[in-house]
């Protein structure tokens, strides 16, 4: 498990101590000559933060070093320079706003318009700073922050609260409730599943398993994440579900397997990045994510490579006539970020064609048009670091040209599935699935290929491929999860 260190002026001085807790003085951590274990989080409470100051070149040396610690010179940088700031603070007066609105009663608002709200790790001592307390904590990433606000204007009789200012006081100037709560959200945040005597031994690592349990297309279906859950107890690995408000706590993790659909500007890129910030590996990992999510940056990848794929043309509203004129039919049309067949249409002559590319063009500066390719069922291989570990046939849905028909009747109708040996994939679909799986990375990756008599062409490849209990395990069943969990072990030890 990982463990904490806190960076202090003078560690004598600190009386929070307790298991999983241990300190250092800066000028110790600036003296050592190498870096702590990947394993180790560090949190600096120096008393002063200002540019060029001892707490500064903590944080600075650690970056160095490659030692994780809060909060980064960036973060020290970001908090000093209001105008820096000033652009991250509408989503946190939205929230503030949001959460004044709760007041108990007239007097409450009087009481609190002037703030402050103190935020340690994360957490706040009123409830209804909870979610704001959490997002400040993201934004900033310090451990002590104190948010000055007021109220500014009223909209439609509402009152709109505004930050006037948001600081980072010293953990020694705490007093009463706000030291109750520094020790409250310290204790959060060292917190670790440490077994009491003659418990069961501790799991060696922790992975966390983003999920949004009102998806209604998961890339992996309740039984999978249940599968994935005992999979890695089998190995000696907590398997944990996180949701989109858990972005502050990714660091008590070892590990991060995004199971959201993945989009650029959603959590899971979010989600991503901090992985990346905090040394944890993650699937997907935010390269993935923007290389796939695009269609455009897949054609052009296609192409740059030359892996085989369906004639592809980029569409804007310039352009479009001359495509409509020039192209074959039916063609595919499809948004460049759309996701499970969805920002996908098919035209089947030029005045079609025109019409469907000018409402998709109302929304995405370019579409693309690409050869449309009839076949009974896609080819689905996936790919783990840069080997094969499942292969699915998805039959198109009832009736239509597509896997999934989002506009049936009751809701998306989905084909039928047949899950194939490795050893049984036409070797032509296995090359190039491979092929245009590794210029994206060694995450896990979900190719789809069509065959057209002997020409094998990959249609996309997806970043966060469909994994679901009944499904894409249907062959290896329990060995794929657990596949998957010796790769993430792979993954953190060569991080240590």
């Amino acid at each position: 498990m990982s463990r904490t260190v806190f960076i202090l002026d003078d560690p004598k001085d600190f009386p929070f101590a307790g298991p999983g807790r241990e300190t250092i003085s800066a000028r110790e951590y600036l003296g050592r000559d190498k870096p702590f274990s990947k394993r180790t989080r560090l949190v600096n409470l120096c008393t002063d933060y200002s540019y060029l100051s001892k707490g500064y070149y903590c944080a600075l040396t650690a970056e160095a070093r490659g030692d994780k610690i809060m909060p980064s010179a960036e973060a020290m940088l970001w908090v000093g320079w209001k105008r820096i700031y000033r652009r991250a603070l509408g989503d946190l007066e939205r929230l503030l706003t949001k959460a004044m609105a709760r007041r108990k009663s007239d007097q409450d608002a009087e009481l609190e318009q002037q703030g402050p709200v103190t935020v340690c790790f994360g957490q706040a001592a009123d409830p209804r700073f909870k979610n704001l307390a959490r997002a400040a904590f993201d934004a900033f990433r310090c451990p002590i922050l104190k948010i000055q606000f007021e109220k500014a204007e009223t909209e439609r009789g509402k009152p709109i609260f505004r930050i006037r200012d948001v600081t980072v006081p010293n953990w020694r100037t705490l007093r009463g409730t706000d030291r109750e709560l520094f020790e409250t959200g310290l204790d959060a945040y060292t917190k670790r599943s440490r077994p009491l005597a003659g418990q069961a031994r501790p799991p060696r690592y922790t992975i966390a398993v983003l999920i949004d349990p009102k998806e209604a297309m998961p890339p992996t279906n309740k039984l999978g994440i249940e599968r994935l859950i005992r999979a890695g107890a089998s190995l000696g690995v907590k398997v944990e579900t996180i949701g989109q408000r858990d972005l502050a706590r990714l660091a008590e993790y070892d590990a991060l397997f995004i199971r959201e659909t993945t989009a650029l500007d959603h959590h899971t890129y979010r989600f991503a990045k901090r992985a990346e910030q905090e040394g944890i590996p993650c699937i997907d990992d935010a390269v993935s994510i923007l290389r796939c999510t695009n269609k455009v940056y897949l054609a052009e990848l296609f192409r740059t490579h030359n892996i085989p794929a369906p004639k592809t043309a980029v569409i804007d509203k310039e352009n479009l006539e001359r495509i409509a004129k020039e192209s074959d039919y039916p063609v595919v049309l499809k948004v460049p970020d759309s996701a499970f067949s969805k920002g996908v249409k098919r035209a089947d002559d030029q005045t079609q064609m025109i019409a469907l590319a000018k409402e998709m063009l109302e929304n995405s500066d370019l579409i693309l048009a690409q050869e449309y390719m009839r076949t009974d069922y896609d080819w689905r291989i996936g790919i783990l670091n840069g080997t094969p570990i499942f292969a699915s046939k998805y039959f198109m849905a009832r009736g239509h040209w597509q896997i999934v028909n989002h506009a049936a009747k009751g809701g998306p109708d989905e084909g039928g599935f047949s899950t194939v040996p490795i050893e049984e994939v036409p070797p032509a679909i296995l090359d190039v699935a491979l092929a245009a799986a590794k210029p994206i990375g060694k995450g896990l990756y979900g190719v789809d290929c069509k065959l057209i008599d002997d020409r094998a062409v990959v249609i996309e490849v997806n970043d966060n491929p469909n994994l679901d209990g009944g499904v894409e395990d249907k062959l290896l069943k329990e060995e794929l999860w657990r596949i998957i969990v010796r790769d993430f072990i792979r993954r953190i030890e060569e991080t240590r």
